[in-house]
């Protein structure tokens, strides 16, 4: 393959990538902005949405598509159950939020084992077409799909934030809770609904991307561990840091990878991150006090 053909070929991998860890940590910095919890167990909901596809459609032969949605409603709907069970009570203890989602972790993780087992499953893709760019040079459409999809939800995303009440009111509570109980906006009600919405975009990414991955119980740990890089590069608390940093570190580790190797890839990646702490403490697009 050509150097140009190449590096082509790079950059539709790049924005594949990019698409993905977006809505991960999309979902991860709408939880915190939020709620103000650090959630480890975010990964775990991006597995389950990939192993809600490995059940519905690739055991019980569900239509590809159906399997996503009933990924992203049921790893939602979990979201909402862990906000209501688990992180409410301890809204007023971060520590404690903190200490309750590395045990959800555990938990995800352990029910996850016992049903299915800990060896990695291949699921096969049911869009096998490869859409050519050139004559060497292809995006297969599973991978488009992806990246549709995720235009599509963070586009929602920004639009209910932006023109709906509900999305306003999400908005308040991150910038100053206290100021928008006063404004008689529900803490209870805005924490409910970024927990589910965060849930969903783990799950549905996991559900898109189930065919392309191995499917295993632990297999949130990598993705959990970039999301944090990226959130720290974008800026803790702000949704567009999030997107533009996913894009960032997605074409940085994955030219880095096609021309060095995954490892100097993942260094290059934590070396990106100290970088930015060291110029801007707070992340490309973070403030000072958390927004």
């Amino acid at each position: 393959m050509a150097m140009t053909e190449l590096l082509l070929q790079t950059v539709v991998n790049a924005v594949y990538a990019a698409s993905f860890m977006a809505l991960v940590a999309v979902g991860l910095v709408l939880i915190f902005g939020v709620m103000g919890v650090i959630n480890f167990a975010h990964g775990e909901f991006y597995m389950l949405g990939a192993y809600v596809v490995a059940f519905a459609y690739g055991g019980q032969g569900m239509p590809f598509l159906l399997a996503v949605a009933i990924g992203l409603v049921f790893v939602g709907g979990l979201g909402l159950v862990a906000e209501r069970a688990l992180f409410r009570p301890l809204r007023d203890n971060p520590l404690g939020g903190l200490i309750v989602s590395i045990g959800l972790l555990l938990v995800l993780q352990a029910a996850v084992a016992a049903g299915f087992g800990v060896r990695a499953e291949n699921i096969p893709s049911p869009f096998r077409a490869i859409i050519p760019l050139t004559d060497s040079v292809g995006i297969p459409l599973q991978r488009l799909l992806t990246i549709v999809a995720a235009i599509v939800l963070l586009t929602g995303l920004w639009l209910f934030l932006k023109r709906t009440r509900l999305g306003v009111a999400l908005r308040a509570c991150a910038q100053d809770p206290e100021a928008a109980a006063l404004q008689g906006i529900s803490i209870d009600q805005t924490a409910r609904i970024a927990m589910g919405v965060g849930a969903a975009l783990a799950g549905v990414a996991g559900a898109l991307t189930a065919p392309l991955v191995r499917t295993y119980p632990y297999m949130g740990h990598s993705v959990i561990v970039t999301a944090f890089i990226v959130i720290i590069v974008g800026g803790m608390g702000s949704l567009e840091g999030a997107v533009i940093a996913s894009i960032l570190y997605a074409f940085l580790h994955t030219f880095v990878t096609t021309f060095a190797d995954g490892v100097t890839a993942d260094i290059v990646g934590l070396l990106l991150m100290l970088m930015v702490l060291i110029v801007r403490p707070h992340g490309l697009f973070g403030k000072p006090d958390r927004a």
